[in-house]
Protein backbone atom coordinates (compact mmCIF):
# COMPACT_ATOMS: atom_id res chain seq x y z
CA UNK A 1 0.00 0.00 0.00
CA UNK A 2 1.18 3.53 -0.90
CA UNK A 3 0.25 6.84 0.84
CA UNK A 4 0.06 9.94 -1.58
CA UNK A 5 -0.44 13.17 0.42
CA UNK A 6 -0.02 15.47 -2.63
CA UNK A 7 -1.12 15.64 -6.25
CA UNK A 8 -1.93 17.92 -9.18
CA UNK A 9 -4.96 17.84 -10.87
CA UNK A 10 -5.54 20.22 -13.71
CA UNK A 11 -9.09 21.90 -14.77
CA UNK A 12 -10.59 19.24 -17.47
CA UNK A 13 -10.78 20.10 -20.94
CA UNK A 14 -13.74 19.68 -23.74
CA UNK A 15 -12.18 16.30 -24.90
CA UNK A 16 -11.23 14.86 -21.03
CA UNK A 17 -14.89 14.77 -20.84
CA UNK A 18 -16.21 12.97 -24.21
CA UNK A 19 -13.02 10.59 -25.31
CA UNK A 20 -13.54 8.47 -22.04
CA UNK A 21 -17.26 8.24 -23.27
CA UNK A 22 -16.41 5.75 -26.52
CA UNK A 23 -14.04 3.54 -24.23
CA UNK A 24 -15.21 0.07 -24.45
CA UNK A 25 -14.50 -0.62 -20.67
CA UNK A 26 -17.36 2.83 -20.04
CA UNK A 27 -19.27 1.12 -22.55
CA UNK A 28 -19.33 -1.29 -20.27
CA UNK A 29 -20.03 -0.19 -17.41
CA UNK A 30 -20.54 3.36 -17.02
CA UNK A 31 -18.98 3.22 -13.49
CA UNK A 32 -15.77 3.15 -15.01
CA UNK A 33 -16.01 6.89 -16.61
CA UNK A 34 -14.59 8.29 -13.18
CA UNK A 35 -11.22 6.29 -13.07
CA UNK A 36 -11.00 7.42 -17.12
CA UNK A 37 -11.19 11.38 -16.34
CA UNK A 38 -9.44 11.20 -13.06
CA UNK A 39 -6.50 9.37 -14.95
CA UNK A 40 -6.61 12.36 -17.43
CA UNK A 41 -6.76 15.16 -15.11
CA UNK A 42 -4.61 13.91 -12.26
CA UNK A 43 -1.10 15.12 -13.82
CA UNK A 44 0.84 14.01 -10.43
CA UNK A 45 -0.18 11.84 -7.19
CA UNK A 46 2.80 11.74 -4.91
CA UNK A 47 6.09 10.53 -6.18
CA UNK A 48 4.51 8.52 -9.15
CA UNK A 49 5.82 8.57 -12.58
CA UNK A 50 2.34 8.47 -14.17
CA UNK A 51 -1.34 8.17 -13.56
CA UNK A 52 -2.94 5.92 -15.56
CA UNK A 53 -6.28 4.36 -15.10
CA UNK A 54 -4.65 1.59 -13.82
CA UNK A 55 -3.47 3.59 -10.88
CA UNK A 56 -6.19 4.74 -10.19
CA UNK A 57 -7.99 1.43 -10.09
CA UNK A 58 -5.96 0.41 -7.47
CA UNK A 59 -7.12 3.53 -5.44
CA UNK A 60 -9.44 2.71 -2.41
CA UNK A 61 -13.21 3.41 -2.84
CA UNK A 62 -13.50 6.66 -0.70
CA UNK A 63 -10.32 8.30 -2.00
CA UNK A 64 -11.85 7.79 -5.61
CA UNK A 65 -14.52 9.56 -4.19
CA UNK A 66 -12.37 12.40 -2.96
CA UNK A 67 -10.73 12.82 -6.34
CA UNK A 68 -14.17 12.68 -8.11
CA UNK A 69 -15.49 15.23 -5.59
CA UNK A 70 -12.74 18.04 -6.15
CA UNK A 71 -13.13 17.18 -9.64
CA UNK A 72 -16.49 18.40 -9.86
CA UNK A 73 -15.73 21.34 -7.63
CA UNK A 74 -12.87 22.37 -10.03
CA UNK A 75 -14.64 22.41 -13.03
CA UNK A 76 -18.29 23.04 -11.76
CA UNK A 77 -20.06 25.69 -14.28
CA UNK A 78 -21.79 27.37 -10.80
CA UNK A 79 -18.12 28.48 -9.48
CA UNK A 80 -17.77 30.74 -12.80
CA UNK A 81 -22.00 32.02 -12.30
CA UNK A 82 -22.67 29.76 -15.29
CA UNK A 83 -26.45 27.82 -15.22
Amino acid sequence: MHLHQTGIMRLATAMDEIEPLGDPRVQANAAYLPVLLLSRVVTQLGGLPIVSPEVMERLFASDLAFLSDLYLQLNSHQQYGYA
